[in-house]
């Protein structure tokens, strides 16, 4: 996964780079100072994975800022999660870049082409529960990952799901996406041979306690292999699939 300071290394070693401005990139300040924001400039190198902004809580002109910290960084492509329609038409205006307004996810520069080991499926159990999947999904392509989505297979009617056995047995990676009780990742859980990551999300009535509910089911599934992040954290569910589906490469 630290594939930026591998290429310099073999850079130096096939004599294409010098070793002055191998050390010179290397001692380059870890992180940018803008006084709202300390911009992580080598967390590539650390995690595989270059910082993703978060927009909720930023203004346009920190998003920016930021932003453009990532670029001088060259950062070929940069993820901000959470930003509503309103910071989007702003940050557009200073910066071009792709806005998901289902998933409230803007991509900056071109998606990566998949270099994961397998393809990463995120399912849903119904339809209310698309935002979440395609902050997970663009988020693990944004990350280099192939993607196939499954939505609305829920177990209230079972052979939809049924009906994907081929996408969820070839699966290195899957996310179960759902609300109400919960049931998809186990039922998903029981089904499939990698490992599952259960998103619960606050779509519901009442009793469903914006999410609550599918959470605790989640993690008190019988099925093996089920790990679960937090109500509607889709960001956090393609993250993680992205870092099993590079474990071997790494």
């Amino acid at each position: 996964m630290n594939s930026d300071i591998k290429s310099l290394l073999e850079g130096v070693q096939n004599g294409s780079v010098s070793v002055e401005d191998a050390l010179l990139k290397i001692k380059k300040q870890p992180f940018e100072d803008l006084g709202y924001a300390k911009v992580d400039l080598h967390r590539k190198a650390r995690q595989g994975a270059a910082e993703v902004i978060y927009g909720a809580g930023k203004t346009p002109e920190q998003i920016t800022g930021i932003v453009r910290s990532l670029q001088k960084a060259d950062t070929n492509t940069i993820l901000i999660t959470r930003l509503d329609e309103g910071k989007a038409r702003a940050v557009s205006a200073e910066i071009p870049f792709d806005y998901r307004k289902d998933a409230r996810i803007g991509i900056v520069g071109k998606l990566p082409e998949p270099d994961g080991i397998g393809t990463i499926v995120v399912a849903t159990g119904g339809t209310s529960d698309i935002p979440v999947a395609e902050e997970a999904a663009l988020t693990a392509e944004a990350l280099g990952n192939k993607v196939c989505r499954l939505y609305d297979v829920g177990v209230a009617g079972l052979h939809r799901t049924l009906a994907h056995m081929d996408e969820i047995m070839s699966a290195t990676v899957i996310i179960a996406i759902a609300g109400m009780e919960g049931a998809l990742a186990s039922v998903i859980g029981g089904l499939a041979d990698c490992p599952v990551i259960a998103v619960p999300t606050s779509v519901g009535y009442g009793a469903s306690f914006h999410g609550l509910s599918a959470l605790l089911s989640m993690l008190n599934s019988c099925a093996s292999g089920v790990s679960v992040v937090n109500i509607d954290n889709g960001f956090g569910a393609g993250y993680q699939a992205s870092m099993i589906n590079h474990v071997e490469a790494k």
